[in-house]
């Protein structure tokens, strides 16, 4: 499953870098995220790998990042494996003018277990729905931002 999702950001391309490539920032876009925790690697760089934790409703989930692309603000990709699922994300920061910024992120899921391919198969609108929040929450944090 791949889909394309893409928000404008009343921000400079340049602040909307800043903002997005500090890890720090994350629990305050990022709903649910309860702990970012680096592995190995070069935090941020390609290679490095990061365990974030999710709490969801009454659900925990786990999910291990690999950065593959740092090429900001062109791309910023990796990947992101969790029960029998691998996430690819590519994202792009795009400016539109020198106050306006463009972000677009297409994802790509593999499913590896019945159960997810099952799920995806009923409900692809969700996954979508879910991106598009962190796209417009992402969004609303950088606008509030100095």
């Amino acid at each position: 499953m791949k889909y394309t999702c893409e928000v404008e950001i009343d921000k400079p391309v340049a602040k909307v870098i800043e903002l997005f490539d500090n890890a720090e920032n994350m629990p305050l876009w990022m709903e649910g995220l309860e702990s970012f925790e680096h592995l190995s690697g070069t935090p941020g760089q390609p290679g490095a790998k990061s365990k974030l934790v999710f709490k969801m409703g009454k659900r925990g989930m786990e999910m291990i990042e690999t950065i593959t692309v740092r090429n900001l603000p062109e791309e910023f990709s990796g990947f992101y494996e969790m029960n029998g699922t691998i996430n690819n994300i590519k994202n792009s920061f795009i400016p539109i003018t020198d106050s306006k910024t463009k972000y677009v992120t297409v994802q790509e899921f593999e499913f590896k277990n019945f159960g997810m391919k099952l799920f995806a198969f009923l409900m692809p609108g969700m996954f979508k729905k879910q991106t598009l929040k962190y796209l417009k929450s992402f969004k609303k944090f950088a606008e509030s931002q100095a």
